[in-house]
């Protein structure tokens, strides 16, 4: 067995952030009665909101903002589209999806089957992900997940982000792992990818979308359910 520890990617890769993040922001959307305050249109809403936050997290992978700016903003920003300047009502938003988001449960086609199949082969299974502390551990929680993994790395714990060597170094050695013995399994080429490919881990680009990457990774999957042609 080349592979003794497997890391996974969380959001995106097991857990479906975009079906759950979708749902939670619906459910407040009509909790909040937004439509009233003149949002006339939630899929415009949602449009608009992750065009936000796509770049309000490369904004915080980067360095140019804290956390806290990167939650609520990403709400505000959003407003300011439907012309609702409120920034009480943004900091309540991002309070109330904050809440809600870690406990729904929708994930990737076969991620239980696969990593049940993989944890009874024998592999420690690991996760490594750029989240908070508490979101994620609720998120393996309430999705079933926990008893998967072995360790959790999330930015928050380790002061690192992906793609940084340093959160996959400290990842190794909270694992007792070697780079040669490991091998990263993630959605995202910049993060996942080219972060382990850095720190001389190989890698699996779980590819759901089935996009060209711009680098070759050491394998591509199409679905979770290909990961057994590889383990």
């Amino acid at each position: 067995m080349q592979y003794k520890h497997l890391f996974f990617d969380l959001d995106h890769t097991l857990w479906d952030f975009e079906a759950n993040s979708k749902q939670t922001l619906e459910e407040m959307y009509h909790q909040l009665a937004l439509a009233d305050r003149g949002v006339h249109d939630f899929d415009l809403f949602h449009h608009q909101y992750i065009i936000h936050n796509d770049k309000l997290w490369e904004r915080y992978r980067n360095g140019y903002i804290k956390v806290d700016e990167l939650r609520w903003k990403r709400m505000w920003l959003t407003l300011l589209d439907f012309k609702i300047g409120d920034e009480t009502l943004a900091r309540k938003m991002d309070v109330l999806f904050l809440d809600a988001l870690p406990t729904r449960r929708i994930l990737f086609p076969y991620t239980i089957e696969i990593l049940t199949y993989l944890k009874d082969k024998g592999y420690i299974l690991h996760l490594i992900t750029n989240g908070f502390e508490k979101t994620q551990h609720s998120k393996l929680q309430y999705s079933g997940l926990s008893p998967f993994f072995t360790e959790v790395i999330t930015s928050e714990g380790s002061n690192s982000l992906k793609p940084h060597k340093e959160i996959f170094d400290y990842a190794l050695s909270r694992a007792g792992a070697t780079a040669k013995e490991s091998i990263m399994l993630g959605d995202n080429v910049e993060v996942d990818i080219v972060g382990a490919f850095n720190a001389g881990i190989d890698q699996v680009y779980v590819n759901h979308l089935d996009l060209e990457p711009s680098m070759k990774p050491t394998y591509t999957v199409r679905s979770l359910k290909e990961l057994e042609d590889i383990f």
